[in-house]
């Protein structure tokens, strides 16, 4: 009798753990190999930039069961790794790894098939050793009209009021050389970052509740290790 107590306890208390996980739509630990080192073969679906925006360098390598990912001398842009997905609310959780205290890594939530926004940003959760910054760009930066109007130079004063709004920093300290838990949640109009399982922060903006959140990038500028990505689907 005590056994199926404690076996429908625990039963539940899974039940209840998964509810809150959500559902698990893509996992990657990188356990595998490249069949040549001359060029991006991340594998798993993952695509990346470097044809684009490094001439074809190489900057995306697999190595003892995690990613590397770099961004060449050549390269006219951050690196982008990409991975497609559709949930409109879930969480991402990775684990992060910088080698220098200047190294970060942009978690670039998009949904390409957006045409109000410049490349499908939505949002962005921006990670490095000293802060972590959650930024609504779909009703912000990168907002057509909103970048438009930057590149003109005619943003009225109510609109570069408006922009103030859309980004939030968190102080968050991070040593390079060591691995860190990553978990970004994204429920209706608000978004989190927890690091190392500790909430760093919360924002509410409403480019957050787009229906659609399709592709995840991985934009770095200099150098950063990646695994054990995981997505769920609320």
């Amino acid at each position: 009798m005590k056994y199926a107590l404690l076996l429908m306890l625990v039963s539940s208390g899974l039940v209840c753990q998964a509810k809150e996980k959500g559902r698990l739509i893509f996992e990657d630990d990188f356990e595998r190999s490249e069949s040549q080192e001359e060029k991006d073969e991340p594998g798993n679906d993952w695509t990346t930039s470097s044809e684009k925006t490094a001439k074809g360098h190489k900057q995306v390598d697999l190595r003892d069961g995690y990613m590397f990912i770099y961004t060449h001398e050549e390269a006219n842009h951050a690196t982008s790794v990409r991975q497609e997905f559709e949930f409109e609310e879930g969480r991402l959780a990775l684990r992060v790894r910088f080698e220098d205290s200047s190294d970060t890594i942009n978690l670039n939530f998009a949904d390409p098939k957006e045409k109000s926004v410049h490349a499908g940003h939505l949002f962005s959760v921006e990670i490095g050793t000293k802060q972590v910054v959650l930024k609504d760009l779909k009703t912000g930066v990168m907002s057509k009209e909103i970048r438009e109007a930057r590149k003109a130079k005619s943003l009225t004063s109510e609109q570069e009021k408006a922009l103030q709004k859309k980004s939030k920093k968190f102080k968050n300290k991070m040593k390079a050389g060591k691995w860190h838990d990553i978990e970004v949640e994204v429920s209706g109009d608000t978004l989190s970052c927890s690091v190392d399982g500790k909430l760093v922060g919360e924002f509410s903006s409403e480019g957050f509740s787009h229906e659609s959140k399709r592709m995840i990038r991985l934009l770095v500028s200099q150098q950063a290790s990646v695994d054990e990505v995981r997505i769920w689907k609320f």
